[in-house]
């Protein structure tokens, strides 16, 4: 067999180190609008894409390290998504176009600009019900399906949380003090939380701009949830999300969750008939999937899904 050049060989290796590294990308949505997106892994790997699908007002880099993590066991691709109007996605300047139906077209033409036929959806809150109508819309797609902190009834009370802090935060002048203001907020959500957890999670939450710190998503998010009256009923869900029993599936609820109940959690798991039930101790909704085994559970569970 010929020996490799020495040009040819450092030129392997540097391909190689680079699949360690997210890397950004840029998908146009039907309308126009630019999505931004962040892979990680092999492209070409043997195994299945594992596609992530941030919260209502979060974005991709709340899945950096588990993302990594699961790029680095096996041959896999993983693929993070900003939603319009989150991240390094462009804002939609008509806020009611923040909706869920033209979310999911957005994904659909993603996932068609990539190529990708068939993968493992990994959806925190928002993203999980955007799983669960990709699993209603286009079956096929769902290999696996992992949910974090969302399910078929949404407890109102964490509703109104949210609803009374997206687009309404503290504007702070440092990320130091970005950071007092998420202990401040979240603090009673996420009672175990090390000082560097709460630092990443401000920079994952604003953004240097030319008048100091900005939200990274747009404040007219909150519009939609303006709307939505909090004193009837919300909807139940259980036969949309029952579309999942196509896949293995594994939910994921933070045991201070206001969002998704211990009940329902059970229940989904109980209904489905291949489930299993991951609980994050100290924390609430979301869980910030960086905890040790929160994440060897994920991995076991990725590896387990052909």
């Amino acid at each position: 067999m010929p020996r490799r050049s020495g040009k040819a060989a450092a030129s392997h290796l540097q391909l190689v180190d680079t699949l360690s590294e997210w890397r950004s990308r840029h998908v146009l949505a039907r309308d126009g609008l630019r999505l931004h997106l962040r892979e990680i892994g092999n492209r070409a790997g043997a195994d299945l894409p594992v596609i992530c699908l941030p919260g209502l007002s979060r974005n991709a880099d709340d899945f950096e390290v588990i993302g990594r993590a699961l790029a680095e066991t096996g041959d896999r691709w993983v693929i993070a998504l900003d939603s319009r109007g989150r991240g390094g996605s462009e804002y939609d300047p008509d806020w009611r176009r923040y909706d869920l139906q033209v979310e999911l077209d957005d994904l659909f033409n993603v996932i068609d600009a990539l190529g990708i036929g068939r993968a493992i959806f990994f959806g925190t809150s928002r993203g999980g019900l955007l799983t669960a109508l990709t699993a209603i819309t286009r079956p096929a797609l769902i290999a696996g399906s992992i949910l974090n902190d969302i399910g078929p009834i949404i407890e109102g009370r964490g509703l109104a949380r949210i609803r009374g802090y997206v687009g309404k935060l503290p504007r702070p002048t440092t990320f130091d003090e970005a950071t007092q203001v998420l202990r401040q907020v979240f603090g009673t959500h996420f009672t175990d939380m090390a000082p560097e957890a709460w630092a990443r999670f401000a920079r994952r939450t604003w953004k240097e701009g030319p008048k100091g710190l900005e939200p990274r998503y747009d404040p007219n998010l909150m519009r939609p949830l303006a709307e939505l009256d909090l004193e009837k009923p919300l909807p139940v869900l259980w036969t949309q999300f029952e579309t999942l029993a196509v896949a293995p599936m594994m939910v994921i609820r933070g045991e201070l969750s206001d969002i998704l109940g211990e009940q329902t959690a059970r229940e989904m798991v109980a209904r489905h008939p291949d489930a299993r039930l991951h609980e994050v101790p100290y924390q609430g909704h979301a869980p910030i999937l960086e905890d040790a085994p929160t994440i060897e559970a994920v991995r076991a569970f990725v590896a387990s899904v052909a």
